[in-house]
């Protein structure tokens, strides 16, 4: 079997929308600063949650484990 080619898939954005819903001025942030706090949520949720989550729900989805590391042999990020 070929493997397929590893693809990236979105998770989330971020919206000027979100921070009116927050009670935000939205509307008077430039693009730089939006990029500037989707980069500080992203830092932020990689930092604390996304290996994680991965795992609980890859687990939780019945993906399996590759064989190294079910057995020891692979070096799993320290987050594990």
């Amino acid at each position: 079997m070929m493997k397929r080619e590893r693809e990236w898939f979105k998770i989330t954005s971020v919206h000027r929308n979100d921070l009116i819903g927050l009670g935000f001025d939205g509307d008077a942030v430039d693009d730089a600063t939006m990029e500037r706090l989707a980069s500080k949520m992203c830092d932020n949720y990689v930092e604390q949650l996304f290996y994680l989550q991965v795992g609980i729900y890859a687990e939780e989805l019945g993906i399996p484990r590759l064989k190294e590391a079910v057995n020891g042999t692979m070096k799993l990020p320290s987050i594990w």
